[in-house]
């Protein structure tokens, strides 16, 4: 059951009428979706807390609203059990093992991490098979030490802009023309923890891993970079491993190779347990290095939110694109072929 903020606050966010184009992107409901999202009510969205809850429940209503199927094991929903892992210091989030009781953790060490799951069916009977997934991970670092008295860490930018996008091309996607391939639109929990959310996802598909042919994650869009060209422009991790970048490119999208692969952001976010298991899949990002990056001031109020409506113009129609058009494929030996975990990003909040 919803609770009463989260029912108001999807109201409140669902309240401007639909653009009379389908494909278009407005900024008000850019500025809804991460106003909703990184408010202080969702408490900085902490995997397994009761405001990274709230956050499932909205990105699930916004989806059901825009004519999504629910492809969770719950509706929408996909149960991610983990537990508060003591051997560490601090303690930090890991996926129950395979073959463990979830009911078998002590209460005290027990977390329920939520996946958002949602399915939009190809219409082109010799494609529907094939799978695209578009993410972007809700989850952030919850409450933690105070800055100029701050504590609550909203994560506006990281990654309730990402989250934005897949909400709008998901409702661009249900309320145009129906794609040739199946969608799925996924909003994973625990990325900041290690990509657990993606992980679960991976060992509990909702679609056979054999056939999806694409992900595409979106991290980090809210502040234009002045690397590659500014507002509306994005660039794409790992871009010189496969064809996508360069399909985006021929079709005039504003979306050009990561100017910084000394970062090794291509390795930093939910895309790279995917593409572990062959799926060829990137990020696109604007990330700016900015100093607010894992801070209480990653406000709504720093996001520019013209930058980030183009932006999504561009991520609805590479969407589109890999769902409609040539399936992406690894340039020769430049799949990722590690299979060492990826190190979570510590959250300064308590895991309690």
């Amino acid at each position: 059951m919803r609770t009463l903020l989260c029912s108001l606050l999807l109201l409140c966010a669902c309240s401007s009428s639909e653009p009379t184009d389908p494909g278009s992107v407005r900024s008000e409901d850019v500025r809804a979706h991460v106003t909703v999202l990184a408010a202080d009510d969702m408490e900085g969205r902490l995997t397994g807390s009761p405001g990274a809850a709230r956050a499932a429940d909205y990105i699930a209503g916004q989806l059901g609203t825009f004519g999504v199927t629910p492809a969770g094991d719950d509706g929408f929903f996909q149960r991610v059990p983990l537990k508060l892992d003591t051997r560490y210091s601090p303690p930090r989030l890991v996926l129950v093992p395979p073959g463990q009781d979830p009911a078998s953790v002590p209460e005290a060490e027990r977390r329920t991490g939520l996946n958002v799951v949602g399915r939009l069916e190809g219409a082109d009977p010799a494609l529907k098979d094939e799978v695209v997934v578009v993410g972007a991970h809700y989850d952030h670092l919850g409450v933690g030490p105070a800055v100029n008295g701050d504590a609550i860490y909203n994560g506006a930018d990281d990654d309730a802009s990402g989250v934005a996008a897949v909400l709008e091309a998901a409702r661009a996607l249900a309320q145009g023309p129906r794609p040739r391939r199946t969608v799925l639109f996924i909003a994973t929990t625990g990325e900041e923890e290690g990509t657990l959310g993606a992980k679960w996802y991976l060992q509990h598909p909702v679609a056979p891993l054999e056939r999806t042919v694409a992900e595409l994650e979106v991290e980090m869009i809210g502040r234009p970079d002045p690397l590659v060209g500014g507002a509306g422009h994005l660039w794409l991790t790992g871009y010189e491993r496969s064809t996508m970048g360069e399909s985006f490119t021929h079709e005039g999208l504003e979306i050009v190779a990561d100017p910084r692969p000394a970062q090794h952001f291509y390795e930093r976010s939910d895309n790279i347990a995917f593409a572990r298991l062959g799926i060829p899949a990137h990020t696109l990002s604007s990330y700016n290095l900015h100093a607010d990056y894992h801070t209480p001031a990653d406000e709504v109020s720093r996001l520019d939110i013209a930058h980030m409506t183009q932006a999504i113009e561009s991520i609805v129609s590479a969407v589109r694109l890999l769902a409609d058009g040539d399936a992406p494929q690894w340039k020769p030996g430049l799949q990722p072929q590690s299979s060492e975990p990826v190190e979570p990003v510590r959250s300064l909040a308590s895991a309690g």
